[in-house]
C-alpha cells in the first residue's frame, strides 16, 4: 500500500533510546519516556528497531514562500517560481550545454545556516502565531530545512556519509541547522572537474524544462546561476512533533486548476539511463529513496526524471508519483522502506526534544551520526557552532511570545 498523509488518530510509536555498546541494545528501553538522564545516551540507527507502525504524519500546509535572487538577496514572494514545460518523449537535451560559458556557480563554501528561513520568519511571524501556546513564540517544536529532515529520514539506510545537525531552544522552538561535517569538506573541496560539471547537469535540465512565467518557454540559452532559488515554507506534524520547515522547489504545473500548493509543486532529477537488472536495482534501492524523502516531507506530489547517457544527452524522460514510490520497490529484496524512515526522524526528534532542554540561543547541542555507529551529542557553549543570528534574537526579543 502506498504511503500517504494521514490526519490525526490514534498513533504507536516507540523511543529507542540506548547506551552506546549496550549488548542488550537492539530492544527498545524499558525507559523510554525518560529522558536521557546523562550525556552517555545515544540513539540507536538500526533500521530493525523502526520496523513499526506508519507514524501519522499530516498533510503539509503551505504557509508562505520566498525567492534567492541571483545574488542571494532574500526576497518575501514568490518571483523565482517557474513553470514546467513538458518536453517530447525524446527530448536530446545536451546537458553539458553552456557549462564553461553560461554558469554562474554558487559558492557552496559559504555556509548560509538558518538565514534565509528566519529571514522568513520575521516577516511572517503572525502566519505561525500560537495563541494557545505562550511558551512557545511561533507554536511550532523543530524550525529547519527540508534537506536536513532529508538526511535523517534516510539515516538507517545511509552506509557512506554520516552528518552533524547542531540544535538550539529559542523561545521555545527548537532549531537544527547541519553542520559540514570533515569528510564532507574534503569531498567537496576535492570534486573532480566530471563531478563539478555533473552537479551543473542537473540544473541545466531545469533550464530545458522550466519557463519564467506560466505562458512562457524555457531559454536554454540562458545563464544557469545557482544562486537562484524559490523556497516552499510549510507546517505538519509527525506524530507528536510540530514542524515548519523550508526547501527549494523547482517548479510548478502550469495548470491554473492544479491542486493549491504544495500539491501543484514538481521536484526535476537526472540520472543515468538504466540499461540492465542492476542498475534498475540500484535505481530502486538508493535514488528512489532519496528522492522520495526528498518529496514526501514538503508534500511535492510528482518527480519528473531525464534520464541521460554517459554524454549527458538527456534520452528519456519519466513522471514518479512520489505516493506509488513504495511500491515500486517492494519486490526489491531487503529494500529500503518508508515506514522505518519515518520512524526513525519520529524518534530523532523525541531523543533532541529530550537532550535540547534549556532555552539558550547560545548553547548548541551537536548532534553526531557516522555509518554503523549511533546518534550522539555533545554540548557547547558561545562557541563556534552557535547559529541563530543576534539580529533574529534581537528581534523574537522584541516582541510578545503570542498575540491573543
Amino acid at each position: 500500500m502506498a504511503q500517504g498523509y494521514r490526519k490525526d488518530h490514534n498513533h504507536h510509536y516507540e523511543s529507542v533510546y540506548k547506551r552506546p555498546r549496550d549488548p542488550g541494545s537492539d530492544l527498545p528501553s524499558d525507559k523510554r519516556h525518560r529522558p536521557p538522564p546523562a550525556e552517555d545516551r545515544a540513539l540507536s540507527a538500526d533500521r530493525r528497531l523502526y520496523e513499526r507502525h506508519f507514524p501519522l504524519y499530516k498533510q503539509p500546509l503551505e504557509v508562505g514562500c520566498f525567492s534567492l535572487d541571483a545574488r542571494r538577496n532574500f526576497f518575501n514572494d514568490h518571483r523565482q517560481l517557474r513553470y514546467y514545460v513538458e518536453p517530447r518523449r525524446s527530448p536530446d537535451f545536451n546537458l553539458r550545454d553552456g557549462y564553461t560559458s553560461r554558469f554562474i556557480k554558487r559558492d557552496d563554501g559559504v555556509k548560509e545556516k538558518l538565514d534565509h528561513m528566519l529571514r522568513w520568519i520575521l516577516e511572517n511571524k503572525h502566519k505561525m502565531q500560537n495563541s494557545n501556546s505562550s511558551s512557545c513564540a511561533l507554536g511550532v517544536d523543530f524550525v529547519t530545512w527540508r534537506g536536513h529532515l532529508t538526511k535523517v529520514l534516510t539515516t538507517p539506510y545511509e552506509t557512506q556519509e554520516g552528518w552533524m545537525m547542531a540544535a538550539s531552544r529559542f523561545r521555545g522552538s527548537i532549531y537544527i541547522s547541519e553542520v559540514e561535517t570533515e569528510q564532507a569538506r574534503v569531498s567537496r573541496e576535492t570534486r573532480s572537474e566530471r563531478q563539478e560539471e555533473m552537479m551543473y547537469w542537473g540544473y541545466k535540465f531545469e533550464q530545458y524544462t522550466c519557463a519564467d512565467g506560466a505562458d512562457g518557454t524555457p531559454d536554454p540559452g540562458g545563464v544557469v546561476n545557482t544562486n537562484e532559488a524559490f523556497c516552499t515554507v510549510v507546517q505538519t506534524r509527525l506524530a507528536d512533533h510540530k514542524l515548519l520547515f523550508s526547501g527549494e522547489v523547482d517548479c510548478r504545473l502550469k495548470d491554473p486548476d492544479a491542486p493549491p500548493a504544495p500539491g501543484c509543486y514538481v521536484e526535476l532529477k537526472t540520472s543515468a539511463e538504466i540499461c540492465t537488472p542492476k542498475q534498475q536495482s540500484n535505481f530502486h534501492r538508493y535514488k528512489l529513496l532519496k528522492w522520495w524523502a526528498q518529496s514526501f516531507l514538503p508534500g511535492v506530489p510528482q518527480i519528473i526524471a531525464g534520464f541521460r547517457d554517459h554524454d549527458g544527452i538527456v534520452v528519456s524522460v519519466e513522471t514518479f508519483q512520489t505516493s506509488k514510490i513504495s511500491q515500486m520497490i517492494k519486490n526489491e529484496y531487503n529494500c529500503w522502506k518508508p515506514t522505518v524512515c519515518m520512524n526513525f526522524c519520529n524518534d530523532f526528534l523525541t531523543f533532541v526534544k529530550s537532550v535540547v532542554k534549556e532555552d539558550d540561543p547560545r548553547l548548541v547541542y551537536l548532534f553526531s551520526w557516522d555509518p554503523r555507529r549511533d546518534v550522539t551529542y555533545t554540548v557547547h557553549r558561545d562557541s563556534a557552532h552557535t547559529f541563530i543570528p543576534d539580529w533574529y534574537i534581537k528581534d523574537m526579543m522584541s516582541r510578545p511570545s503570542s498575540d491573543h
